[in-house]
């Protein structure tokens, strides 16, 4: 097992086992191998020598990180790669100053499960050329006002599925990068604990004048938004600051897309946007049992939709491309 960790600023314990549920018999301290948390000391080997200790343990294991500040070398906080199994009992939080909570290069065959990260400043988790990797109860929640705090953001990976979870951030609940397929979202709750409006639900984007490249086998399903901002949006026409040529559009090709079961709040008026591009139009998305309801006082919900024409099925709340 390879595996890269950068760790700052709390104590965390990660938990070893290969069952789904056994009891921890034994701690490795990343102290006794020399990591002090001074705020000067970079602790990644002390902390590669515990973490392989651990799994070459017989029995469940813990490596403990001490509390105070340890010092990184790079712009993610943990970084796990080619791992196969993630446990995380505790609470991952993102100190000030630091980019991403979790990053998982290359991960194959693996679930992580019962993981709290809160208040990153980017990406909460972020996934690279992963393989069939779940993600199972699972919370992740930052202040509406951090922008780019991304909840899960997938890239160039096959086989992902996010089940039971609870996302609460600033930016998207799950973004999907180009190269990416069989993303699937089941019974995942999409909103603020304390009645705040955040910005986008269930999000696909694309850029204008993008490489030519496929996301598709994406599939968001049974999920509550809780006074979300845009709760279904497809984007590819995505443009923020003017950064970027409209005039050609992107070339990233969207296949076997659906949003099954969404119901909830929006506190936009537009609650279901599917702007797809120009030079990929869009037949193969579904719609099926939508409910949202608009929380302003301009009217009822409402949807946009361009370059697609959507198969819908069931309740439709808003009436969608009418």
């Amino acid at each position: 097992m390879g595996l890269k960790l950068n760790i700052t600023a709390t104590s965390l314990m990660l938990l070893l086992a290969s069952a789904a549920e056994v009891s921890c018999d034994t701690i490795f301290y990343v102290t006794k191998y020399g990591a002090r948390a001074d705020g000067n000391t970079d602790i990644s080997q002390a902390l590669l020598k515990a973490w392989g200790d651990a799994c070459s343990s017989p029995v469940a294991s813990t490596v403990m990180t001490p509390d105070g500040t340890c010092t990184r070398p790079n712009n993610h906080w943990r970084t796990l790669q080619r791992s196969y199994q993630f446990h995380c009992p505790r609470q991952c939080e993102g100190p000030d100053g630091y980019q991403q909570n979790l990053r998982f290069n290359f991960i194959t065959n693996s679930m992580v499960k019962n993981i709290t990260s809160r208040d990153s400043n980017q990406f909460h988790i972020n996934l690279l050329g992963c393989k069939n990797l779940t993600f199972y109860n699972v919370a992740i929640s930052a202040p509406e006002e951090r922008l780019n705090t991304d909840g899960i953001h997938i890239g160039r990976s096959l086989g992902i599925n996010i089940t039971y979870s609870t996302i609460e951030t600033g930016d998207d609940c799950v973004s999907i990068g180009d190269g990416s397929e069989q993303i699937n979202m089941q019974r995942v709750t999409r909103g603020p604990g304390h009645g705040t409006a955040w910005e986008n639900g269930v999000r696909v984007k694309t850029w204008p004048a993008s490489h030519q490249g496929t996301a598709s086998e994406m599939h968001f399903e049974d999920i509550v938004m809780n006074n979300v901002g845009n709760p279904i949006i497809i984007d590819q026409e995505y443009c923020p600051h003017n950064q970027c040529n409209l005039k050609i559009p992107s070339r990233i090709m969207l296949n076997d897309v659906s949003f099954r079961n969404i119901r909830g709040t929006t506190s936009t008026q537009v609650a279901v946007k599917l702007v797809c591009s120009q030079g990929v139009p869009r037949e193969d998305v579904e719609l099926g049992d939508i409910n949202l309801k608009y929380n302003g006082k301009e009217g009822h919900a409402m949807s946009q939709c361009k370059n697609i024409k959507p198969n819908l099925l069931g309740t439709q709340l808003p009436r969608t491309c009418a």
